[in-house]
């Protein structure tokens, strides 16, 4: 009878070591899977970082290489430069109300076209040209244009069809309307709205799905 207890005791207690094999073996593999899925993330965000230093790297190298281009009109006050679009007062373009260019912005844009196109073709990229209103809405005795969208957009034209006058390609400048969207500083004043009556220009991508229509 104690012979039979303890080999009963044995045979119950043998199975214990392949079990607990099997359980650090499981967890040995959990482990590893955790393992390579960290080392993953790691790649990943330092990949993802390279990519933003990289990025940000070009930006800071397209910025200086546009303020170098425009340092002149830059240093006099005449164009602002911000994110990589260049703003021009609509009050140094236009009348209120009016797209009709003055002879000051004119002379301007002539200043801008050398080294805007040096610019745009050392990159291969385009020119947009994009029109800006305030908020206030168009007054009734100007029967010319229904609403900021039509002045924005006519603005926007007259400023890209000078500069082809002037010499720039084309097919390098194209137009764009925002109407009163995208203010830079607040309708609540003169100031603000004088501000937000811009044209500005933007160097973008040359794309194959920028065609003629």
């Amino acid at each position: 009878m104690y012979e039979y207890d303890i080999d009963d005791e044995q045979a119950h207690a043998a199975p214990i070591w392949p079990v607990f094999a099997d359980l650090m073996a499981g967890l040995a593999g959990v482990f590893v899977l955790v393992l390579v899925w960290v080392l993953g993330m790691q790649v990943d965000l330092a990949k993802s970082l390279e990519d933003e230093i990289a990025r940000r790297q070009a930006a800071e190298a397209r910025r200086q290489a546009l303020e170098q281009a425009l340092a002149d009109p830059l240093a006099s006050g005449r164009i602002t430069l911000r994110d990589g679009r260049i703003g021009i007062s609509g009050s140094v373009l236009f009348a209120l109300n009016s797209a009709e260019l003055q002879p000051e912005g004119r002379q301007l844009l002539k200043t801008l076209v050398a080294p805007l196109q040096v610019y745009l073709g050392e990159r291969d990229e385009l020119l947009m040209v994009s029109g800006f209103t305030d908020d206030l809405p168009i007054q009734k005795t100007n029967i010319r244009f229904a609403d900021n969208w039509e002045l924005s957009a006519q603005r926007a034209l007259t400023v890209t069809r000078a500069l082809v006058e002037e010499g720039m390609p084309a097919d390098s400048v194209f137009a764009a309307a925002f109407g009163a969207q995208h203010p830079v500083a607040s309708n609540a004043d003169a100031a603000g709205r004088l501000q937000n009556r811009r044209v500005e220009m933007a160097p973008v991508p040359r794309t194959s799905e920028k065609r003629g229509g």
